[in-house]
């Protein structure tokens, strides 16, 4: 299996940024794609970003797109969701998730592995 742990999360206003970092161990972490997810209070899980194995390849929802960069460096294992002009809408535990083979996918059950998660609150 893969183990990821997130970090970088914490308590902003409205219009700053925050860097999110997802440690990986286990496999190969090339093997895989790569994404992030967050659920708000009282909302289902919700697709934010993916990107492929090398990286040549991203995916954004509607939502975060202009304002969010998912990046990643398989030397050090690790992935990141650059998050900029945060909004209280962006307010939520952010997840880290990897699934093995090529294809970037948008659906949360299609990813196998999950980090713990990593709370991002955006004040107004």
């Amino acid at each position: 299996q893969v183990q990821l742990v997130e970090s970088g999360g914490g308590l902003v206003q409205a219009g700053d940024s925050l860097r999110l970092s997802c440690a990986a161990s286990g496999r190969t972490f090339s093997s895989y794609v790569m994404g992030w997810f967050r659920q708000a209070p009282e909302k289902e899980r919700e697709f934010v970003a993916a990107i492929s194995r090398y990286g040549g390849n991203t995916n954004y929802a509607d939502s975060v797109k202009g304002r969010f960069t998912i990046s990643r460096d398989n030397a050090k294992d690790t992935v990141y969701l650059h998050m900029n002009s945060l909004q209280p809408d962006d307010t939520a535990i952010y997840y880290c998730a990897a699934r093995p083979g090529p294809a970037i996918v948008s659906a949360a059950n299609d990813y196998n592995y999950w980090g713990q998660g990593t709370q991002v609150t955006v004040s107004s």
